[in-house]
């Protein structure tokens, strides 16, 4: 392995920071109006008309990742009835139901570099302004980047970026360790200052950083810096600085504790002065946070470990009678006198100001709710509020305040991971469901001395959340439940998962990870020769104005008829309770094979579309039959009821048109088509259907603004569903346009579709249009002419697909796919650009009512489209001659909407919040059909067809959610896991869980001595009431799971307890050679430490347990063979050749095993400190320290000795080790502190290993997240490598590795040969060039090793970064042709490259 490739499988999911702002849209822009509540209480403290007011976006950032979210509220309908408010998550609750966060950023910006902390640059004004906010990020090397919303790429564009290097700011870098969140801490704040001024006025402008200037602390005196803020109320802004005048430490905090104060700078932006106006001197030692109170009361909090203080210029108070632990607790205004603190238990405490006037009388805290870990917590607006959390779930809560003078005590939960039957419907909110039901969320809570008769108290309702999958400490690899034992090859990959250790104290959960969905079968038939498949409905009674409460069980209709068409026959069958065979009894066209079939007339009729012809039919007898063409025959069927629009084999396209009074169907050649001389490559209809179409909203016609006929609005207050009917046709010279049906105007055109652009812009815009035909007849001979070895002019759109699904804010999806194998996916959005602002005007007071349907030839001006990256698809080239379309989109498979794209890899495309999410399906190999089925038997269930000719009905699994990177299942365990491993024979999972448990304080004391040396505990520092106070302490345990079938909970089949002060540091499953008996025995193998403080001597115990599998009775599956205990804490096990390897303390021993007893046979005194990984790969044993790198052993049976065969000199923390296997190469692979990697490989021959001793490095890499856990797979054999069996036996024994990491992420480090490798370095090179750096971060510096100001020789840069590499395929066409000739090679031979990587390291 002299070369590798580092590719991101899954990332981030654990959210560090969130903050909210009005980023993408102004205050003014939107303010949802909430109709008023009738009750009594609510007068006095409410006006009757409550608005939730203007809904800022939320933005979060998870390690490298940044994205903006807006939040949709689903307000409480009067006409809905109780039954249907009463289903969504959270009840109702100030006439809200339901609320959700949908992804605005389309592009999940995936940063050069993480993120350390980020804050809102506000842009000030009230309700009704325009400006709009920027996003301020700070990262670690002393860089701030400015980010602002431009809506003409519907992106986030660099606004500013400051940067503190050279000589004069090294202090700054030095100093940051002292910072928990990033070195900015002591600047963050001067770029707040100066944006008071006006920027313009009437267009939305974002706020920018007008000029800067820098307060130098140091001159001030000011030391250790804690936390800064503004506070409110001044008029110039004035900035409150917490730090520590002189340090203390444990041992002299009795006599010296108050150490820290507070200094407040009024900051004058004009005279660059900062004269300090207050200060306040004596605050304890721990405090660590400052939140400034809003106004009117203004002055700041200040939060301690175990006190809070209020201090404003006018006067000071504290408080710190309280049994709660506050260190490291966020918090957040919910009311401009009630603060909500969330602490490191996950308890939410309501910290209220009681104050009159400015001066304030006394502070209350009182016990609310427990909810998840939080990073951070953000209000949004004054209805919700996000809490972000890195340890468990995230969750979108919404609240409202009520006063009440009765007080009563309760306490409720906002849990996100708890697990109940409601878990079982996945839609997107539901996935994690709150153990209280909506009634029982209010809580109310008071302090015990409440003279006041009133009391603020608060409801919560928890309304969305994210799936958090980190931080990963331990996964295991093991078999899948349905895992299918005959499977090969790429099929054979999807029968494993991954179980992860994810989450810490009660968030902690088992993380069931599959990057592939494994469906459900319910049936399977051998059909051979299947060409297509398709399921129809029918209704016969049904009439034609069909009422609304008839449309709401639309959805729950079964279908009818299932339509297969075989290569030279049709088959026919019903769907009901069994499929039968009723190709003979209906009048089906049954001779020939269908080209496709659906609805028309509201599910009245099914059409059936042949090769000639087309027939209607009414169930099962034919009303109409339509001979089509002599001449050509049919190719593709695109149908939106009333029109099916065919595209023939001579390059033309017709319409077929309905009339509903009479369901009849006539043909129409269109006008357009009929004089173009352009032959047609691909064409879809679009269907624009709802209360608000949404194409109808990028018109910038005048006649929006007038022909509004209200009185339909009148009767009945539901607007009537409007239907707009679209044909998307993609030519063969690349061109796309949009007509509108059945006029067929061209309302957007587009030139070169197929090139991929990052934006899709109507050329109306652009340029002007009698140029267009010439420009791009020049164009595509120019690069015909420089095609070097390319077949450019050959590529053409074959399929295209553009949908809206349901949603109230959702906008279309555009789809094509090429002849090479390239999807691309375009999300529409709305721009109104500078030129016709006039015009928006009218248009958008006219957007919320009715509109006649006149659609005049209006060409859709502020249409335009942004290019979604995809991220895990692998290209495969159409075959020619294939005509039958790929893509089958689907309202509801098991709660999913979605595109199922068919062929050799298939592909699920799930729409959550508005973004696309891809999970590939491989378990059958190649598909050739689709159909969604709903039944009886087959509730939202699908069909497919495989290529090896059978036909299987199944269902999604319903235990995954699919809103993730990848499908996820997570098992709550209310405890913190910390290392899996797998049992392969009894298909068990052994788990270390830890549960806190609260225990006397004497208890816990005494547990802390040497019992041998009897020691009585000195009890005079303690006093006698503080003995019996109860203290938390963990409790560890062995869990032994198995996995039931699948979407069940797991049953937790055994459990091993630790003994008291006792942690469980390892398990680990090992293979024995018992000397007695002669034959290998598998056990489990269990290794612990004793914690007892630094007095008493480290010991730890060896535990063999063996597992037996008992149906019947689940209690005598474990039982104990064998227990030893040791000097030293037991950190890590292995077995090595029948032999068991211990790691305790600093020594390493290898014993045998007798069946009674082990016996130590070998040992090694490293000076290892603490072994953090033991790996094992014949006889060679490699094994990472804590501080010490990694050292290289190797033992031989017959002297019976372990050898120390080389070592890394330098010091390193390690975090994992891995050994790399590539062919009959051997490396060393191990990841670090500093969220580097390093390669290493043994070469005694060479000079500079000093005679073998010294591991030389191969390879070093910054991951930018602490990796884990490696784990060592074979790769796939790739296409290419099938083809050239020259390599040898090379390319068989190749290993990648599986990373997972505390950010929540996974990605794999794969081995390349050098021509690949050199091929993707020197394209890696351009692209540093090529691609825009996001908020200016460069991705070369992102991925330099960082040692933290340690010495450090560079190693070589022998890693590909395929997070670069992948912007490639974004590319548009022109640009990657350009980039592979200046590196002389071809986009089709690198695209094949990151393919074959791809296919090679599908593990799951």
């Amino acid at each position: 392995m002299s070369y590798a490739a580092y590719k991101m499988m899954h990332w981030p999911t654990g959210i560090e920071n969130c903050a909210s702002g009005f980023v993408t849209h102004s205050r003014a822009d939107s303010s949802p109006q909430i109709p008023p509540i009738q009750t009594d209480d609510l007068e006095s403290e409410w006006p009757a008309e409550r608005q939730t007011g203007p809904l800022p976006n939320l933005i979060v950032t998870a390690a490298n990742i940044l994205e903006v979210y807006v939040v949709r509220v689903q307000e409480e309908d009067i006409r809905e009835s109780k039954v249907t408010a009463e289903t969504k998550r959270g009840g109702v609750m100030a006439g809200i139901s339901g609320a959700s966060l949908e992804l605005v950023c389309q592009y999940s910006w995936k940063l050069h570099g993480n993120v350390e902390t980020m804050t809102v640059l506000p842009s000030g004004g009230g309700d009704n302004s325009r400006r709009r906010d920027s996003i301020i990020l700070a990262f670690q090397d002393a860089k701030i980047s400015v980010l602002e919303f431009d809506d003409s790429i519907h992106g986030l564009r660099t606004s500013s970026m400051h940067c503190f290097e050279g000589p004069e700011w090294f202090h700054l870098k030095r100093g940051h360790e002292s910072f928990a969140r990033g070195p900015m801490a002591s600047q963050a704040g001067y770029g707040l200052v100066g944006d008071e001024d006006a920027l313009g006025s009437g267009s939305a402008v974002s706020a920018r950083v007008e000029s800067s200037y820098i307060i130098n602390l140091r001159d001030l005196d000011m030391k250790h810096v804690k936390d800064f803020t503004f506070a409110d109320g001044y008029i110039e802004p004035v900035m409150v600085i917490l730090h520590e005048r002189e340090l203390t430490w444990a041992g002299r905090v009795s006599w010296k504790h108050h150490t820290c104060m507070i200094s407040a700078l009024s900051i004058s932006t004009t005279l660059k002065q900062h004269p300090l106006i207050w200060s306040a001197v004596n605050l304890p030692h721990d405090a660590y946070k400052l939140l400034p109170v809003p106004s009117p009361i203004g002055g700041v909090v200040v939060i301690g470990a175990n006190s809070i203080h209020y201090h404003s210029q006018i006067q000071e108070m504290s408080r710190s009678s309280f049994s709660v632990e506050l260190d490291v607790a966020n918090a957040i205004w919910l009311s401009n006198d009630v603060a909500m603190l969330s602490t490191k238990t996950g308890e939410l405490l309501l910290l209220t100001l009681v104050y009159d006037g400015r001066v304030v009388h006394r502070l209350d805290l009182s016990k609310s709710r427990a909810s998840v870990l939080t990073s951070g917590i953000a209000a949004i607006g004054n209805a919700f509020f996000f809490l972000g959390s890195r340890l468990g779930d995230s969750l979108l809560v919404q609240f409202t305040s009520i006063l009440s003078s009765s007080v009563k005590e309760e306490i409720g939960d906002i849990e996100g991971d708890v697990p109940s039957a409601k878990r079982l419907r996945k839609s997107s909110s539901d996935a994690l469901q709150d153990m209280v039901n909506g009634e029982e969320l209010s809580l109310y809570g008071s302090a015990p001395n409440s003279t006041e008769t009133s009391q603020k108290t608060f409801t919560f309702s928890v309304r969305d959340s994210f799936i958090n999958v980190g931080p990963l400490k331990d996964f295991a690899y093991g078999l899948r439940i349905n895992a299918d034992p005959k499977a090969t090859g790429v099929a054979k990959q999807s029968n494993y998962e991954l179980v992860c250790c994810s989450g810490h104290g009660k968030n902690g959960a088992l993380c069931i990870l599959q990057q592939s969905i494994r469906p459900e079968m319910i049936t399977e038939v051998e059909l051979p020769g299947c060409k297509g498949i398709w399921t129809v409905y029918h209704k016969n009674t049904r009439g034609h104005n069909v009422d609304s409460t008839k449309m709401a069980a639309k959805d729950d209709e079964y279908h009818a008829y299932l339509i297969i068409s075989l290569e030279s026959r049709t088959m026919v069958l019903e769907t009901a309770d069994l499929l039968g065979e009723v190709t003979e009894s209906v009048d089906y066209y049954v001779q020939g094979c269908t080209i496709s079939a659906g609805n028309l007339f509201g599910r009245r009729r099914v059409v059936q579309v042949y090769a000639r012809g087309a027939r209607i039919l009414d169930g099962a007898f034919m009303t109409q039959d339509l001979p089509i063409s002599e001449s050509s025959s049919v190719l593709s069927v695109s149908i939106a009821d009333p029109y099916v629009l065919l595209r023939m084999s001579d390059g033309n396209i017709q319409l077929l048109v309905g009339d509903p009074s009479t369901c009849t169907v006539s043909i129409n050649i269109p006008a357009v088509f009929e004089s173009s001389t352009k032959s047609i490559s691909a064409c879809t209809l679009y269907h624009d259907k709802g209360p608000e179409p949404w194409l109808r909203k990028t018109s910038t016609d005048a006649w929006l603004s007038t022909g509004i006929d209200e009185a339909i609005d009148g009767s009945d207050g539901a607007a009537h569903d409007q239907d707009d009917i679209y044909c998307v046709v993609c030519y063969e010279s690349g061109g796309l346009e949009i007509f509108d049906v059945p006029n067929f105007n061209c309302v957007f055109s587009v030139d070169k579709f197929m090139s991929g652009k990052a934006h899709l812009v109507d050329t109306l815009i652009t340029e002007p249009s009698e140029d267009t035909q010439k420009v791009m007849s020049q164009n595509s001979e120019e690069v015909a002419g420089q095609g070097r070895k390319e077949n450019t002019h050959n590529i053409k759109v074959v399929e295209l697909a553009m949908q809206r699904w349901s949603g109230q804010h959702s906008r279309p999806f555009l789809f094509g796919i090429l002849t090479d194998g390239t999807i691309l996916c375009y999300h529409a959005y709305l721009y109104e650009g500078p030129e016709n602002t006039s015009k928006t005007e009218e248009a958008v007071s006219a957007q919320d009512s009715l509109r006649t349907s006149n659609v005049s030839a209006s060409h859709l001006r502020n249409l335009r489209f942004v290019r979604v990256p995809l991220d895990t698809y692998t290209r495969e080239e159409a075959l020619s001659g294939t005509t039958s379309s790929r893509m089958t989109v689907f309202k509801n498979v098991g709660g999913c909407q979605g595109l199922f794209i068919s062929g050799s890899r298939p592909l699920w495309f799930m729409v959550f919040r508005e973004r696309i999410r891809v999970h590939p399906q491989l378990c059958d190999g190649s598909i050739v059909a689709f159909t969604v089925l709903h039944n009886i038997n087959c509730n939202h269930g699908f069909i497919y067809v495989t290529s090896q000719g059978f036909l299987k009905i199944c269902q999604l699994p319903s235990g995954s959610s699919y809103d993730n990177y990848w499908p996820v299942q997570k098992i709550a365990l209310k405890g913190t896991p910390h290392q899996v491993t797998y049992f392969a024979e009894k298909n068990l999972y052994p788990l270390i869980v830890s549960v806190p448990v609260l225990k006397p304080l004497n208890h816990v004391l005494s547990s802390l001595v040497d019992q041998e040396a009897g020691h009585q505990i000195e009890n005079d520092s303690v006093g006698s009431d503080e003995l019996h106070r109860s203290y938390s302490v963990d409790e560890f345990e062995v869990r032994i799971l198995e996995p039931e079938k699948s979407g069940a909970p797991w049953q937790t089949r055994a459990t091993i307890p630790m003994q008291s002060a006792e942690n469980a540091l390892t398990v680990r499953v090992v293979t024995l050679f018992n000397i007695t008996t002669k034959e290998n025995e598998t056990l489990l193998a269990i290794g612990t430490a004793y914690v007892q403080g630094e007095d008493v001597a480290a010991r730890g115990r060896v535990l063999l347990f063996s597992v037996e599998k008992n149906t019947d009775n689940s209690q005598n599956l474990v039982s104990e063979i064998y227990s030893k205990e040791l000097k030293g804490a037991i950190s890590a096990l292995a077995s090595l050749q029948g032999h068991l390897l211990i790691a305790s303390g600093p020594k390493i021993i290898l014993h045998k095993w007798t069946g009674t007893e082990l016996n130590g046979v070998a040992f090694f005194d490293a000076p290892p400190l603490y072994v953090v990984s033991l790996n094992i790969v014949k006889n060679f044993i490699l094994l990472g320290d804590i501080h010490k790198s990694i050292y290289f052993l190797s033992w031989k049976e017959q002297g019976a000795q372990l050898n120390l065969l080389a070592k890394d000199f330098g010091s390193l923390d390690c975090f994992a080790t891995e050994f790399l296997i590539d062919g009959s190469t051997l490396s060393l692979i191990v990841s670090d502190d500093q969220k580097n990697i390093q390669i290493f490989y043994y070469a005694p021959k060479m000079s500079e290993s000093w005679k073998g001793q010294k591991l030389l490095s191969r390879a070093e890499f910054h991951v930018g997240a602490h990796v884990t856990k490696f784990l060592r797979l074979q790769m796939l054999p790739a296409s290419s490598d099938r083809t050239s069996a020259t390599q040898g036996s090379d390319k068989t024994n190749r290993f990648a590795l599986l990373f997972g990491t505390l950010d929540g992420s996974f990605g794999c480090i794969a081995p390349l040969d050098e021509l690949t490798f050199r091929r993707l370095q020197s394209l890696q090179k351009k692209l540093v060039d090529a691609v825009p750096h996001v908020a200016g971060l460069n991705p070369r510096s992102f991925r330099q090793f960082r040692s933290n100001g340690k010495a450090h020789r560079p190693g070589p840069d022998n890693i590909v970064d395929c997070e670069l590499l992948c912007h490639f395929e974004m590319l548009p066409f022109e640009d990657q042709h350009e980039i592979a000739q200046q590196i002389g090679t071809t986009c089709v031979q690198i695209l094949s490259n990151l393919n074959d990587l791809s296919l090679g390291t599908s593990f799951l």
